[in-house]
């Protein structure tokens, strides 16, 4: 991991491959390492930009805090601090919706969009899910003892038995009780944003078996988006990056390729 300075923070990052600068942008729950096997899948056409957002990994921040307007500029000077004009921007779940506020608020950083398994900005997420949220929730509350349940809202429940190693990425949380406090309010920070000014090309990716968004509300965000790409990705759950990286990165290089 290399760290810059960006926006009043120490951003850790991971630099790897070759090709156009394309940023990834974790989940809540994530850091850097979810795009691990991702980032090996798409090496060999992009400049890969793996970095961990506040209160996440190795990034370094003041204690305020912030919510998805700081973090999409966070993201904005990240580029910049890089030497890019611009760059491909792939966000997932939470990350999505930085992207989004990024697309929107730095649309001179944007080269091309891609949503995968994320969210409606501005949307109160108990309302995207009203029957899946309350329980997941609760589980969270519970951790470890409710890991294997927590753990299917992520991924399938097929996937988790063939790969019960897959367990260990929640075990691996390294935040401090504070650091969970802001992380926890990011979207209670009020914000409104029109995805109808969106410019840049843009990929929106849903996991078919996604039990935390439900995939018809992610694929919608590409009715907002002037000239907007859905596809679905079958099999895969809310983590498709980890679950099936190659499947996602596939369309992924397909698309940025014939921008």
């Amino acid at each position: 991991m290399d760290t810059i300075a960006a926006n009043g923070t120490t951003i850790a990052f991971k630099r790897s491959g070759k090709g156009p600068p394309l940023l990834l942008l974790h989940g809540a729950e994530a850091d850097h390492s979810m795009f691990d096997a991702f980032g090996k899948e798409l090496a060999p056409h992009f400049t890969v930009i793996a970095y961990d957002q506040r209160d996440s990994g190795g990034t370094r921040n003041p204690p305020a805090p912030y919510g998805l307007d700081v973090l999409a500029d966070d993201a904005a000077a990240l580029i910049a601090a890089l030497g890019h004009r611009r760059a491909h921007v792939f966000g997932t779940s939470l990350g999505g919706a930085i992207a989004q506020v990024l697309a929107v608020r730095h649309a001179d950083r944007v080269d091309c969009l891609v949503l995968a398994s994320s969210f409606r900005v501005g949307t109160q997420v108990s309302a995207i899910n009203p029957a899946g949220f309350p329980k997941f929730a609760e589980l969270r509350s519970r951790l470890p003892d409710s890991l294997p349940e927590f753990a299917e809202y992520f991924f399938t429940r097929e996937y988790l038995s063939s790969h019960p190693e897959a367990l260990n990425i929640f075990k691996g949380n390294t935040r401090t009780a504070e650091q969970r406090r802001r992380r926890g309010v990011i979207l209670a920070q009020p914000i409104a944003i029109d995805l109808g000014t969106i410019t840049a090309p843009t990929l929106v990716l849903a996991g078919s078996e996604d039990r935390l968004i439900p995939p018809d509300h992610t694929l919608s965000l590409a009715r907002e988006i002037a000239g907007a790409r859905a596809a679905k990705i079958a099999g895969v759950g809310h983590v498709g990056t980890i679950q099936n990286p190659a499947a996602v990165a596939a369309e992924v290089v397909a698309f940025l390729q014939n921008q």
